[in-house]
């Protein structure tokens, strides 16, 4: 499995698991969080291994399906980079100016 692809299920898990079902959840999390097989997974839940493949499956296209339409964690990424290189603008620019660093660390916290 590549990292970069369970890097973004993770982020995007982040984002929406409070839209999927329980099993959903629990399967992705088990999954990509845990690196939990999906043997493991199966035996856990008493169903076939091939279940739980086409259930993760699924998930990761529901996922992916919620953030065409929502741009949740692409927003997020977004203002992320903007954040960054607007405090290092200050930070170069203005260095003394703690209300306005103040204020780009209150933008920082509001995602965290």
């Amino acid at each position: 499995m590549e990292l970069e692809k369970t890097n973004r299920m993770n982020a995007l898990f982040e984002f929406y698991a409070t839209l999927l079902t329980e099993k959903q959840m629990n399967y992705m999390e088990l999954y990509y969080a845990d690196d939990f097989s999906l043997g493991e997974i199966a035996e856990e839940y008493q169903v076939s291994r091939q279940a739980v493949y086409d259930n993760i499956k699924r998930t990761e296209k529901i996922l992916e399906d919620y953030e065409r339409k929502l741009h949740m964690f692409s927003d997020y990424i977004v203002r992320e980079e903007q954040l960054d290189k607007l405090a290092l603008y200050v930070t170069e620019h203005y260095p003394k100016d703690e209300v306005l660093a103040a204020a780009i660390t209150n933008l920082q916290d509001l995602d965290e």
